[in-house]
């Protein structure tokens, strides 16, 4: 019988609550926005963490700021994160921004419109 939730998937989702704690209450950086922690999406080696993250109340320029802050923080990010899980080793850290969220309420936006057109 094939493993249903791989060693990659497990460990995806532990570093994704550690990151997300990590950032909320272990970050004393004043130029990090309000920031969630999407997915975490880790190699199969283990050896990669692509973590896409989205920041709240900011523009467009904001979350590009807060995205090549957090890459410039990976190392110490990353050591926080190691401390609180066990593993032997720690995959590198590569944040990305993920625009589900704005795109999401695009679309909402644009649905309400035209029910509020249709509604006249």
């Amino acid at each position: 019988m094939a493993k249903e939730y791989g060693r990659s998937e497990r460990v995806s989702s532990q570093m994704q609550k550690e990151l997300a704690y990590v950032l909320q209450r272990e970050m004393d950086d004043p130029r990090l926005g309000f920031i969630t922690v999407n997915e975490v999406l880790v190699s199969k080696d283990l050896a990669v963490a692509k973590i896409y993250i989205t920041v709240l109340n900011t523009d467009e320029e904001g979350k590009l700021e807060n995205i090549k802050i957090l890459n410039e923080l990976a190392p110490v990010i990353r050591h926080q994160v190691a401390k609180r899980m066990r593993l032997r080793h720690i995959s590198d850290f590569r944040f990305y921004y993920d625009d589900s969220f704005d795109t999401g309420m695009r679309v909402a936006e644009l649905l309400s419109e035209e029910d509020k057109s249709h509604q006249e």
